[in-house]
């Protein structure tokens, strides 16, 4: 009741509306109450004292009282299914936002298909049940208090006998809602474990084809599918005890009233009139107290689906900008840890006491081995996180003061593996300045040497990217993430291993782009900590972890740099003799495909 009468409270913005649903159904209501009435008028008035007369107006206001019925039936239907509509998409949106808002450490633990499910099963079954399945109850609920007021003035001795199945049968429907609802539960549960795994499938279906594991995800697809059904047919098995059952008892009264009933007509106790409107409200109630089955039903569905979506709106928003925020201006870039300590979920620290300034214009490189903590300091910056200890700053204000949105807007991100959208390039490079204009995106493009090969393309800018940037190369996708955040003009630009899936070549155009702005500075970590800081030829000198690193990776890429530099600065010396030029630009060539 309690998730029901919040979710009731989502209609407040549509009073008017639901108004009108309630005079609609308590129209359609009162006048099919009418009809047993004007039936036992019709044998009372007309048939036992053969006036016609009677018979026609009882005719005739059954007819009308139809015609009343009928539109008033109509609005029901238009203004539930508006309902139905509408508070789906108020609740769809509402859910949507708030997992946009929700911090990073909820998305690192739950699965993408539950999310799905969430926004899509959940919130159709709640949905319907606000525009159907509360507004039949109501329905249900008027008709029967109705009818029981009806039936004890008609006859109380007749409403006392056939009353005995009904209170049996009221009984049996909440032991019914009772069994039903955690059953909806493990439903909402399995189709959220199977979006899950579908998700996962179609993401990775590169990977499962080149490992010839199709028949391991068909058959671990094919367990979530069972769990699934049986979770269903275990509800249908409930539903099918349920059925017969009320069967039985909404026709068991029917018998008591035409036994007990016909010999009170031959006694003269009651009209034979009055025995047909008593059977005929009977069997007006009884498909309405047997669609309190189908009503629990989807109460039931509704209530599991509340509980999962409002256990995702009711999350704390660990992230969020404080009640005065601070409106960031225009920033000069400096960013300063003062003492930080970061873990992920309780876990182990993954930043220990981490101290360091980098200055406007300035590159600082991170560099360490597999987990020292270099994507946890970049996560930090743009508060993806919070730190358990110490300050994250620019400009010297700490990121949680300031308002998220004028935080991130000046902070560039290019992640090692970059998500495009199913959208043109140009869309993507302008994701986040929608308002850029073409010149703008094609200055961004060259500076991340992606202009060229988007040019090659027949529709250029315009080309779509498929989904997740399907159609491009690693290295391709990669240049146009770099274009999507050089286009922001950031104070501070993130690269999280952003080269990784270029060729040599083209990191090499690119540092080039961005060396002119920057003096390189490197910080060296190791398990959380800061255990090395200096350029490139003092760390070198002081050896220890950087010179092993240095030696295992980076020494074949800074040789073939310097290579590089001279053969440009050879080419430029003798751009006026062309065969020369050519030849240089010839051993340019020879050197990239060596390397």
């Amino acid at each position: 009741m309690r998730i029901l009468l919040r979710l009731f409270k989502t209609l407040e913005p549509y009073t008017l509306h639901v108004i009108a649903l309630l005079v609609s159904v308590l129209a359609v209501t009162i006048t099919s109450l009418f009809t047993p009435s004007l039936i036992r008028s019709a044998i009372d008035d007309g048939l036992s004292k053969r006036d016609s007369a009677a018979l026609f107006s009882a005719g005739a206001l059954i007819i009308a009282i139809g015609a009343i019925r009928s539109v008033f039936n109509f609005g029901k239907r238009f203004l539930s299914e508006w309902l139905t509509n509408t508070t789906g998409y108020d609740l769809r949106n509402a859910l949507y936002d708030k997992i946009q808002r929700l911090p990073f450490s909820f998305h690192d633990q739950t699965q993408t298909g539950q999310l799905m499910s969430r926004c899509t099963e959940d919130v159709s079954s709640l949905a319907r049940f606000i525009g159907q399945g509360a507004v039949e109850l109501l329905n249900v609920v008027l008709l029967f208090v109705g009818i029981i007021i009806l039936l004890f003035q008609s006859s109380a001795t007749l409403t006392l006998i056939s009353i005995g199945p009904v209170i049996v049968l009221a009984v049996t429907t909440y032991y019914f809602a009772s069994l039903i609802h955690p059953m909806f539960y493990r439903i909402d549960q399995a189709i959220g474990d199977l979006s899950a795994t579908l998700q996962e499938n179609l993401t990775g279906a590169q990977v499962v084809r080149a490992f010839a594991k199709e028949d391991f995800e068909k058959e671990k697809f094919a367990h979530k599918s069972r769990v699934f059904f049986r979770a269903r047919v275990a509800v249908v098995n409930t539903w099918g005890y349920f059925m017969p059952t009320t069967t039985l008892l909404i026709m068991l009264p029917t018998v008591l009233v035409l036994w007990f009933g016909g010999h009170m007509v031959l006694d003269g106790t009651i009209t034979l009139g009055a025995l047909v409107a008593f059977n005929a409200y009977l069997l007006l109630l009884a498909p309405s107290v047997q669609e309190l089955g189908f009503i629990i039903s989807s109460a039931g569905e509704a209530v599991a689906g509340g509980q999962r979506i409002f256990e995702i709106l009711d999350l704390r928003e660990e992230i969020k900008s404080p009640p005065r925020a601070l409106q960031l201006p225009p920033l000069t870039g400096r960013v300063t840890f003062e003492n930080v300590s970061f873990s992920y979920r309780g876990a182990r620290d993954a930043l220990t006491d981490v101290s360091f300034e980098a200055q406007p214009n300035q590159v600082i490189a991170l560099i360490g081995p597999t987990g020292s903590g270099k994507t946890s300091i970049t996560n930090l910056i743009p508060r993806f996180y919070d730190p358990r200890a110490g300050r994250v700053c620019v400009d010297g204000i700490d990121v949680r003061d300031a308002e998220l949105k004028s935080l991130r807007a000046q902070i560039g991100i290019v992640l090692q593996t970059s998500l495009l959208f199913s959208e043109s390039i140009g869309d993507n490079i302008r994701f986040g300045r929608r308002d850029a204009t073409m010149d703008e995106i094609r200055a961004a493009a060259r500076a991340a040497r992606a202009h060229e090969f988007i040019s090659n393309f027949p529709n250029g800018y315009d080309t779509e990217v498929g989904e997740r940037g399907i159609t491009l190369s690693g290295g391709q996708k990669q240049r146009v993430a770099i274009a999507r955040a050089l286009l922001l003009n950031p104070r501070i630009l993130i690269l999280d291993d952003s080269m990784s899936s270029v060729d040599t070549q083209t990191e090499y155009e690119i540092q080039l782009a961005l060396a002119a702005l920057m003096q390189n500075r490197i910080l060296v970590l190791d398990e959380g900590r800061i255990v090395q800081r200096g350029k490139h030829a003092e760390l070198l000198a002081q050896g220890g972890l950087y010179k092993e690193i240095y030696d295992l990776q980076l020494k074949d890429q800074e040789q073939y740099r310097h290579e590089m530099m001279f053969l440009d600065e050879a080419e430029a010396e003798i751009s006026e003799n062309g065969h020369a030029a050519a030849e240089i630009e010839t051993v340019k060539e020879e050197q990239v495909a060596d390397d």
